[in-house]
């Protein structure tokens, strides 16, 4: 499932990251996101998503949050 579909105040962990532009690609990477790293789900703000990662709180939008493969 990708990380959109997921539910507030779960956490998962990233299976991939189903892109084909490597630019992206690295931006998630330089904020952890990346297989086998563990995310949660905060909350959902005007559409976008609050996860965090590691010790970082982040905003994303949901087109990104569709790219993110995750597993529970």
């Amino acid at each position: 499932m990708t990380l959109a579909q997921g539910s507030i105040g779960n956490s998962y962990i990233v299976e991939s990251i189903s892109n084909q532009d490597d630019e992206l690609t690295d931006f998630l990477f330089t904020l952890g996101c990346y297989a086998g790293e563990r995310i949660s789900l905060i909350s959902q703000i005007s559409g976008n998503l609050v996860i965090s990662i590691r010790d970082g709180r982040y905003n994303i939008d949901k087109n990104l949050a569709e790219l993110i493969q995750v597993i529970e």
